[in-house]
């Protein structure tokens, strides 16, 4: 598959997670076990039948972290959301790219060019635009903006651990080892907090369903097999679209009517997208 394609059908999945988590009603933290929970059985088959368990040492041990990253930046984001209005946590949890931006400068001396910071600039203003401007103003650090600055640092961090890794390690292999200790990790934290995560309802536990195999299943195999082609400060910035993405799916599933700034703000995100893949033009040679 195209990386690009399947970088945007990754995106798309992992959009459906706000959806299932209003749909489900319960505890953010128990929806994140058993979205990475249900994923990981999912694809227990498919390892065993294709002996996909083989692993170097080093690779086995950046998976585990991986994924223990992945879990504390669900588990931190849904915890953050109990604290802060959805809108502000979400816009404060996606300044990831300036991070993967940041990190790849300060510790791998990798500027990310020109183009990607305007890109940047002009997405996270169309997420202000998106969200509404009034929210920004009245930013108070709180526990819940700390919390989501901190979801946001470990979003980057995933991501950038991703793509050095996913060029040396086949997708399935990763995935397994990684939301095996992501679950055990989310399975510590709902017992230490005392959140029930047994006796729901069959509408719950469809939307449970639904989180594992669209949203992290089918959403990070996609997300991670673009990560071994393209560069993770662009995955990064398209990971915003995931904002503009939701926005749609629940005008469709939720009824919840899209505004104008939503409207506005979604369009000025996927042209700041756009901008970070351009390619620069080549300096003209002067003739003799």
């Amino acid at each position: 598959m195209n990386p690009k394609v399947s970088l945007v059908i990754g995106i798309l999945c992992i959009s459906f997670s706000p959806i299932f988590v209003k749909l489900a009603g319960v505890s953010p933290i128990g929806c994140a076990f058993y979205r990475v929970f249900f994923a990981w059985l999912c694809l227990l088959p498919y390892c065993i039948a294709k002996k996909k368990f083989r692993v170097e040492r080093r690779q086995l041990i950046i998976a585990l972290i991986a994924g223990i990253i992945f879990a504390s930046d669900v588990a931190v984001w849904n915890l953050s959301l109990l604290k802060i209005s959805a809108t502000v946590s979400t816009l404060i949890a996606n300044l990831a790219p300036v991070w993967v931006g940041l990190f790849s400068f300060l510790l791998f001396k990798k500027s990310g060019g020109a183009l990607f910071w305007i890109g940047t600039l002009v997405a996270i203003c169309g997420m202000v635009v998106l969200v509404g401007y009034q929210h920004i103003l009245h930013l108070e650090l709180n526990t819940g903006i700390l919390l989501a600055v901190l979801a946001s640092l470990f979003y980057a961090t995933y991501i950038m651990i991703t793509k050095n890794i996913m060029a040396g390690i086949d997708v399935f292999t990763f995935m397994f080892y990684s939301m095996l200790s992501a679950s055990v990790f989310l399975l510590v934290v709902n017992s230490f907090m005392g959140t029930s995560i047994l006796h729901f309802s069959v509408k719950v536990w469809l939307c449970f369903t639904g989180m594992g195999i669209i949203c992290q299943l089918t959403g990070w195999l996609t997300i991670n097999y673009s990560l071994r082609y393209l560069e993770s400060t662009k995955v990064a910035i398209t990971l915003l679209s995931q904002t503009v993405f939701a926005a749609i799916l629940a005008a469709v599933f939720l009824n919840e009517k899209l505004e104008l700034n939503e409207i506005v703000g979604s369009a000025i995100v996927l042209a700041g997208i756009a901008v970070t893949f351009l390619k620069p033009g080549r300096k003209p040679v002067n003739s003799i």
